[in-house]
């Protein structure tokens, strides 16, 4: 009897926006193009901080690399809930569910550390301006951007373990579009409370605290702002930040509703989109579109593009009328 009532729970069905069926194709086009536009964004960042050489300096180093966790932390929940709302596929194995919430809470994690790096930078360029380019070498940057990672995958492992741990034994039915710590601790037929507060002390780690750490950066760099006697030297020491701050914020501001508080709501899933999808989504706009720098590369190279098409069609055209007068 007592082995029957520990039978294991072989996959778990998400229920995602079930509640919004009758606009189901709306929402997989809308979902649709928030990632592609993702997707094309971030790489389009990547891209350019690659290539041009006036953007090899740490505070885009550190952009880059955002970039390419943005795409990463988007990819694991996104293109899963697509399925679900074209396909109906919304089934997902045990480990399949686990290795999803791992992978996810971990890149999480990485990202609210790695914006509190960043913050550090923008700290050390305008606060230490004469030192920062012996401060923030190359090496340094490189080991900075390595830390958040190796962070962030090493201490998710105390509650996804704790949690894994739990007996699931019946319910299977997850309101949510992705597998997550409090949806799934609230399936457990044993005790969740160890699990549970678990998940709100590493919540404090690993979100509160940078978030914490972030804000004494920016009251340090706003401090020193005010104190620069030059209207241009604030616009430009400003410039610099709010992009930064902008993301920060959006991103820390949903994070910490969802994960703090010891339970889940109904409301959670909504939020939760909001920082796996929607932020990173706009993020590359907010830095594109604030930034004189990008602004400046991302007009040089469309007009080097719009160039190489007016020659192309230029090229194309002699030789038509070439070979019509032969």
């Amino acid at each position: 009897m007592l082995q029957k009532n520990k039978t294991v729970v072989e996959e778990f069905i998400l229920l995602a926006f079930a509640d919004l069926l009758q606009v189901r194709i709306f929402l997989f086009l809308l979902f649709l193009l928030t990632y592609v536009t993702c997707l094309l964004g971030n790489f389009a960042i990547i891209i350019v901080v690659k290539i041009e050489h006036s953007l090899h300096n740490p505070m885009y180093f550190f952009i880059s690399v955002f970039s390419i966790l943005e795409i990463m932390f988007v990819s694991v929940t996104v293109p899963k809930l697509l399925a679900i709302l074209i396909v109906h596929k919304n089934t997902i194995s045990f480990s399949g569910c686990f290795t999803q919430m791992y992978v996810f809470n971990s890149l999480g994690v990485t990202e609210c550390y790695l914006l509190m790096v960043m913050a550090f930078d923008r700290h050390q360029a305008i606060n230490n301006p004469l030192r920062y380019p012996t401060v923030m070498t190359h090496t340094t940057c490189v080991r900075l951007a390595m830390f958040p990672w190796i962070f962030g995958f090493s201490i998710i492992l105390v509650p996804a373990i704790i949690t894994a741990q739990l007996e699931f034994c019946g319910p299977n039915i997850i309101d949510h579009f992705f597998c997550d710590l409090a949806p799934l601790q609230s399936l457990s037929c044993s005790d969740s409370f160890v699990s549970s507060m678990s998940t709100s002390s590493a919540a404090v780690i690993d979100v509160v605290l940078p978030f914490l750490i972030i804000i004494g950066f920016y009251v340090c760099i706003i401090m020193t702002i005010i104190k620069i006697k030059s209207k241009e030297g604030k616009k430009k020491a400003f410039s610099t930040c709010t992009s930064h701050l902008i993301v920060a914020s959006l991103f820390f501001g949903a994070a910490i509703i969802v994960y703090v508080k010891p339970k889940g709501s109904d409301y959670d899933k909504y939020l939760a989109f909001m920082y796996t999808a929607i932020t990173p989504t706009i993020n590359p706009f907010i830095y594109t579109f604030r930034n004189r720098d990008v602004k400046k590369v991302f007009r040089n190279l469309l007009n080097q593009f719009i160039r190489l098409i007016i020659e192309v069609n230029f090229f194309n055209s002699a030789k038509i009328s070439s070979d019509a007068l032969e």
